[in-house]
Order: structure tokens, then sequence, then C-alpha cells
């Protein structure tokens, strides 16, 4: 089941390169993907899956943009589709999934209570159960970032690869593929730094990764102006932090202020409007090259996850409609 997904641009970003003082600095926009976000990798395998064993009923908790992507994909395949995301989803999402047919339920609180009524009312009702690492086949469709990056930069991989963090899965996906394009031949044992990124107002990863901890604890209080950050307890959190620290890499935290003019000048210099979850990989690499983690020869690929066309609500705080 495919509505056009993947082989997304890996685009070369002079200004800001030079701004930071980086060595090779590139950007992988997922924001021209279906749905406007990596998250139509995932949904068009797991979908395609579903037809093939015939799973007719579907059940997620998303942050909101996984739930655009299943709701298209169902769509597409005639499959029915139950949606529970927070009670403030950027609207782009809630009138998404609406559009696509979805049977939307708006909740007060986090991903993680939407997880636990999706896990309740599914076991009641039947559906199919979504939710991140529940099912197989999600991490393999997003994956293909990690085969395609390789392939795009002729099966050599850069030295350090941003991403935001959230449930970490396309972290988790591309470091399986790095692994698979090993065994294959198609590529030796050299690997990037892995490079989680997450925002200061939820950040159970980075807070695992500096304790040492070999899983993160539930982040108390979570909140970010970047939807798809404000995961307080990954379910593959265990997997991510092992890829950060096999590769040499890091987990490192940025505030929404941080993020969001990061955004802004992503776009006035090279024209890519990313998600705040894309933006954070800028603040985040103009950080770690400025303190010296990252070498000024690095080749550096910061991953936007999604089009900031579907965040218009965090970015009106800064520009205001004028009256």
């Amino acid at each position: 089941m495919t509505l056009g997904e993947g082989m997304t641009p890996l685009l070369p970003v002079r200004r800001t390169r030079a701004r930071i003082g980086a060595g090779d600095l590139l950007v992988k926009d997922e924001g021209l993907n279906p749905t406007g976000s990596f998250k139509a990798r995932g949904l068009s395998c797991a979908i395609s899956m579903c037809v093939e064993l015939g799973v007719k009923v579907l059940a997620i908790p998303s942050a909101g943009n996984a739930a655009s992507a299943l709701s298209a994909y169902a769509a597409a395949a005639g499959l029915e589709a139950h949606i529970f995301m927070p009670r403030d989803v950027p609207q782009a999402n809630f009138i998404e999934c609406k559009a696509y047919g979805a049977q939307v339920t708006l909740v007060d609180g986090l991903i993680s209570d939407c997880g636990r009524i999706v896990a309740e009312r599914s076991r009641a009702e039947g559906w199919f159960d979504f939710s991140t690492l529940k099912e197989p086949y999600r991490i393999e469709g997003k994956k293909t970032m990690g085969y395609e990056v390789a392939e795009q930069l002729n099966w050599e991989l850069p030295d350090a690869i941003f991403y935001p963090a959230g449930g970490g899965v396309g972290m988790i996906g591309m470091w399986k593929a790095f692994e698979e394009m090993e065994a294959l031949g198609w590529i030796g044992t050299k690997r990037p730094k892995m490079i989680a990124v997450q925002a200061e107002g939820c950040q159970p990863v980075v807070r695992a990764y500096q304790e040492g901890a070999e899983a993160s604890r539930f982040w108390e209080g979570a909140s970010t102006v970047a939807a798809g950050l404000r995961v307080p307890k990954p379910l593959g959190d265990r997997l991510t932090l092992r890829a950060i620290r096999e590769s040499g890499g890091c987990a490192i935290a940025v505030s929404d202020d941080e993020l969001m003019g990061a955004g802004i000048r992503l776009a006035s210099d090279e024209g890519i409007f990313a998600a705040p979850e894309g933006a954070a990989c800028v603040a985040a690499a103009e950080r770690l090259v400025r303190e010296g983690f990252l070498k000024a020869s690095d080749k550096i690929v910061l991953y936007n996850t999604g089009s900031g066309l579907k965040y218009l609500e965090a970015y009106s705080i800064w520009f205001p409609r004028p009256s």
C-alpha cells in the first residue's frame, strides 16, 4: 500500500553550514512524504501487512503525525481506524484524521495516556494495537531512512546523524538498516555518531544517557511546542540508548526558544520550513559544532521529520498576524 512515500531529498544547506562552522551539512527532508512526515514510511509498510494478513480494525495512540499517516493509509486500504491523541494536538493532525474518515478521540493528557486507553480498548473491542513497537512492521518501513541516506551518499555513511527522538523508532530503524547493509556487503563497518535530540521540557532519553542508565524514567510534566518530542517514556528507549552509545554519539536537549529560532533561521537561510522536531536538530548541531563534539571536517546529516506547515500554531507565536 503506497501513497508515494520515501526517497526524500538530501539537501545541502550551505548558509547554515557556514554560519555554524560545519564541514558538510545536509538535511534529509522527510516533510515531503505523504501526510507531511516520516511516519508515512512506517505506516505504509504496516498497513500493507494488515491487508495481507486480514487485519480490518486498527487503533493508535499518537502525538499527531503517526495518526495522520495511519488514517491516510487505512483510508487507501479501506480499513477502519481509531485514533487517540492529546487534546492539544496540532490542528492539522486532527483535521487530517477526520478528513480521512478515522474515528478520533481527543484525550486530556499525553501520548502515554492515549497509549493506556488504546491498550485497554483494543483488548476489549478486538482492535489491532498500532502503538510504537507493539507490532513488527512500522520499524521496517522507517529503516528505509537508513538505506536511503546510504544510497544518496554513494554507500558511504556520514560522520554524524542528528535525529529528533520522541519515540526514537526512526533511529532504531536506521541502526538496524546499517547492520543489514553491512551483512549484505553494501557498506563497511563505519557508523555515524547517532545523536538523539530532545526538548528540554521532555528529555527522558537525555537524562538516561547522562546517568549511564540502560533505560529511561518517566518524565514528569512533559511540555514542549514540538508535539512529536512530548513522549515522557519512549517504549524503545533501551534500543535508542544502545545505538547512541555503540556509535559514540550522544543525547542532547534544546529549549523551545532554541529550536523555534533554529527553525526560522533554516527557513530564511535555506527555504526549508521544518517541523519543530527537525528544527531541534539544527539547534543541537549548532551547539555540538560550537562545543567541538564534532569536527569541522565532519559530514553531518540532520533529519527534518516533518513539514512546518503542520505546526502553524507553534510558529504563529513568533509571527502573529497583523490586526
